[in-house]
Formats: structure tokens, C-alpha cells, sequence
């Protein structure tokens, strides 16, 4: 590829391919970490604008130019976090992390995007884990996402963390017990796929015992508006109160339409209305019952639903 000279610095960039190579991985790492695509690609910016804020000297004295900017990304997104708790206390309603599209319509499907773009179905991006994350700490995020998603070793989460390799270890075992207390499904996709395509057609049908039937008894939604859309301001629990819930809503909202879709990478559902996305729903799915249901109405968060962007966020690599 070309590359492009520096400002003052009189030649190309020889280390700009790489450099440039390294945004998918960066790109994936802050998501995880933040839940936000718009925070994730400030952070990822940032990070950028430390590494050219280097002198030319400097950026040759880096052995490897990948793990600095994994380094820095990582403290870029644990400030992030850190001040994030403090805005999301003050956000309207509850806070679901942002929502991405799949170029596929169901985990399986034909892609239509290049694959660099593709969203992979990995567990570490459906919304249910993300959710988990946001009951994390800063610290035990970080150091979780680094070590048992991305493979880092402790020595290098240290670093960026800020702690010893051994604080960073129970950091990240108090993360996997997180997990695994929230009971969160890794059910196969293709399973959850044919119960999310029984619900969207019962609910299309406002068929309120066929969706009881899909809907587990203690089953909770939540919804996000942020104060710019209209939703429930509390969790609705149990399967026929949503189930009703939701036959209201259709009946309410003439025009609405509801078609199937990716939801980082996971089955899921979008209502449109005249084209526009306006509500996108995430599942957890436990056998053939939807246990848990978040639907993201706000429209900061639609954006790259909206705009038909598609980022380039995709699955963790092993560290190496």
C-alpha cells in the first residue's frame, strides 16, 4: 500500500501499514470493553494520536508497534470506564450496550459484506455477555477481556492495568465468577435462531399463548431509551406480562414491521417503521425459551443500523 508522509517529518511512514493493520484488533478490543461503538472508536482515535504524537525517534524505538497500542488503547478504555460509571448513573432509564449488525441476516446466512467486516459469533459479543461486563468493574473488565477473551498474559494485563500480575489474576477470576453466576446461555445459534423465528411469528400473529410458550416464566426485558425514545422506564418480568406487553405494542404502532436480523451475532429481531430502524431486540435463549430480552430504542445507539455502517469489530485473537 501507499503511505503517507508525516507532518515535518520529510519521508513516508514505513511502519504505517502496520500501524493501520492493527484497527480491527484495536477495534474489537475497545468495544468489548466499552460496549459502545462511538466510545470504541474515540478510544481507538486517541490511541492513534498517542502513537503520532511520538517523535519519529520514538516510534522507531518501539519493538513492537501492535502491544504498545494494545497498551495504550487498554488505559485509553479503562479511563473510559472509570468516568463512564458516572455518566451512565445519570443516563434515562437503563443502559444497554450499543448494538451491532451482521451483514448476514441469521448466524449462517450468506454473507454480503467483505468478511474483514464481518461481525464473528463469538460469545464474547452477544449482548448477554456484554450485559455481564457492565456489572464489572473497570478494573476486573479490563482485566478479564485482555486475559480470557483476547489471551493476553497477566505480566502484560499488569501493565496496562496498572496492578501486579497477581492482583490482575483475581481480578479476572472474580470476572469469570460474574459469569458464570449470571447463567448466561451458550446455547447454539442455530438453536436460538428457530426460537426467535417462532417468536417474531407469533408475535406478528399477536398469538399471546404461542408466545408465552417461547417465553421462559421469569423471563425479564429491558428497554433503552435514554430519554430520546419512548420505552418502559422498568424491566418487565414475567411471560405473559410481555406477551401482552407486546401484542399491545404492535396494536398501538400501526405500520410497524418486524424482520429478522444478526444481533452481535446473535439472533435477533429490528422493528422498522417506513424503513427506519426504531427498535433493535437482543435475546438470551436457554433450550427453546427466551429468558432475557433487550430492546435498544435509543436512536444514538440505531446509528449503524440507520446509516448501514458497518465496522470492522470482529472476533478476539489469540495473543502471540
Amino acid at each position: 500500500m501507499t503511505t503517507r508522509s508525516e507532518p515535518g517529518d520529510g519521508g513516508p511512514d514505513p511502519d504505517l501499514s502496520v500501524i493501520i493493520s492493527e484497527r480491527r484488533h484495536l477495534m474489537n478490543l475497545a468495544y468489548r470493553l466499552l460496549g459502545s461503538l462511538a466510545e470504541a472508536e474515540d478510544a481507538v482515535q486517541e490511541t492513534y494520536a498517542r502513537w503520532y504524537g511520538l517523535s519519529p525517534q520514538q516510534r522507531q524505538a518501539v519493538d513492537s508497534p501492535g502491544a504498545w497500542l494494545t497498551r495504550v488503547a487498554g488505559r485509553v478504555c479503562l479511563n473510559v470506564l472509570g468516568s463512564a460509571r458516572a455518566r451512565r448513573e445519570s443516563y434515562v432509564g437503563d443502559w444497554i450496550p450499543e448494538p451491532l449488525p451482521d451483514p448476514a441476516p441469521w448466524p449462517g446466512g450468506r454473507a454480503t459484506a467483505d468478511p474483514a467486516d464481518r461481525v464473528t459469533l463469538d460469545e464474547s459479543i452477544s449482548m448477554a455477555f456484554l450485559v455481564v461486563l457492565e456489572a464489572m468493574t473497570p478494573a476486573e473488565r479490563v482485566a478479564f477481556v485482555l486475559h480470557d477473551v483476547f489471551r493476553y498474559p497477566f505480566a502484560e494485563v499488569a501493565e496496562i492495568v496498572g496492578r501486579t500480575p497477581a492482583a490482575c489474576r483475581k481480578l479476572a477470576s472474580s470476572a469469570r465468577r460474574r459469569v458464570r453466576v449470571s447463567g448466561t446461555s451458550a446455547s447454539p445459534a442455530a438453536g436460538q435462531a428457530a426460537v426467535v423465528r417462532r417468536f417474531k411469528q407469533a408475535w406478528e400473529a399477536k398469538d399471546v399463548e404461542a408466545l408465552i410458550a417461547l417465553l421462559d416464566p421469569d423471563v425479564t426485558a429491558t428497554g433503552d431509551g435514554g430519554g430520546l425514545a419512548t420505552t418502559v422506564r422498568l424491566p418487565v418480568q414475567g411471560a405473559e406480562r410481555l406477551a401482552r406487553g407486546l401484542v399491545a405494542l404492535l396494536d398501538r404502532q400501526a405500520g410497524l414491521t418486524i424482520r429478522e436480523s444478526a444481533v452481535n451475532g446473535r439472533p435477533g429481531l429490528v422493528a422498522q417503521r417506513e424503513g427506519v430502524v426504531v427498535t433493535v431486540y437482543a435475546f438470551d435463549v436457554a433450550g427453546d425459551r427466551i429468558t432475557r430480552v433487550w430492546a435498544v430504542r435509543n436512536p444514538d445507539k440505531l446509528r449503524p443500523w440507520t446509516a448501514g455502517h458497518r465496522d470492522g469489530t470482529a472476533g478476539a485473537r489469540p495473543h502471540g
